[in-house]
């Protein structure tokens, strides 16, 4: 049996005691108001709650959406800080004294030649390989006019993706190959109509006896392969060496043309 508060009375004899009815259905009624209040007060918290992370999804999906369509701040892959660090570094190294300012223009222009999209400039080139490479580069170097400038250039139009890594690691070897690069262009330069036949059927793999099998040979040992490799044995030799050899990569034009040379000279006799 439970204890009713409304039947409870302080006085000590039974006849005296009193029934407590009205203050406590009073409690009891204002007890029912108040939790009806704090459910109401809970489903209006809750349904605040919802509306302030709704109103912060969306800001957050606005910043978003901004920032989609903000163009990307990427910092230049070339700097003009950079371009004079080069310069001094080279300037620094054996064999630079060597170099002469107009020749190293001249083998930027034969480099950019030999390239394999040879109607292109430097700027060109190196964007095509590096997005924003060349851009940058033209931007660190508006108008070059030191050797240390033309070196640099020289340097980006003979290694390619490859330069910022050899300029900061080997500047030396820079250096050496620049000076044997404009000493062989300068060598070599002559016209279209200056070069004697002989010239051009020395560029040739045979000796002049049994031309057409030595040159099989020849082409042969160019892509490293033995007599009767198949197609695909050649293709793949190709590829290979074409990315080892290639003039954008830092490889050498001479052999990048002797391997496009052997490769359409094999693929004939398959």
């Amino acid at each position: 049996m439970g204890f009713d508060p409304r039947r409870w009375s302080s006085a000590a004899e039974p006849h005296r005691r009193q029934t407590v009815t009205s203050n406590v259905d009073a409690l009891l009624a204002e007890n029912d108001s108040l939790r009806r209040e704090v459910l109401q007060l809970k489903k209006q918290i809750e349904v605040l709650r919802q509306r302030q992370w709704t109103q912060s999804q969306s800001r957050y999906q606005q910043r978003t959406n901004a920032q989609r369509h903000e163009p990307e701040q990427k910092s230049p892959s070339v700097t003009s800080n950079q371009v004079e660090r080069w310069g001094e570094a080279l300037a620094r190294q054996q064999g630079w004294n060597a170099l002469r300012l107009k020749e190293l223009e001249l083998l930027i222009d034969a480099l950019n030649r030999a390239s394999f999209h040879s109607h292109l400039n430097l700027q060109q080139r190196l964007d095509r390989l590096m997005p924003g490479l060349g851009t940058d580069l033209v931007a660190a170097i508006p108008k070059a006019t030191t050797k240390k400038q033309y070196a640099v250039l020289a340097a980006f139009a003979l290694y390619g993706m490859r330069s910022r890594e050899w300029l900061d690691e080997d500047p030396q070897r820079v250096v050496f190959e620049l000076k044997n690069r404009q000493h062989s262009s300068h060598q070599s330069r002559r016209t279209r109509t200056d070069q004697r036949s002989s010239d051009r059927r020395s560029e040739s793999y045979g000796n002049g006896t049994n031309t057409a099998d030595f040159s099989m040979r020849e082409a042969l040992d160019v892509l490293g392969l033995k007599r009767g490799a198949s197609q695909d044995a050649i293709k793949k030799s190709y590829r290979r060496l074409v990315k080892q050899h290639h003039p954008d990569l830092g490889g050498s034009a001479n052999e990048f043309r002797k391997i496009n040379e052997a490769y359409q000279r094999l693929l004939l006799n398959v």
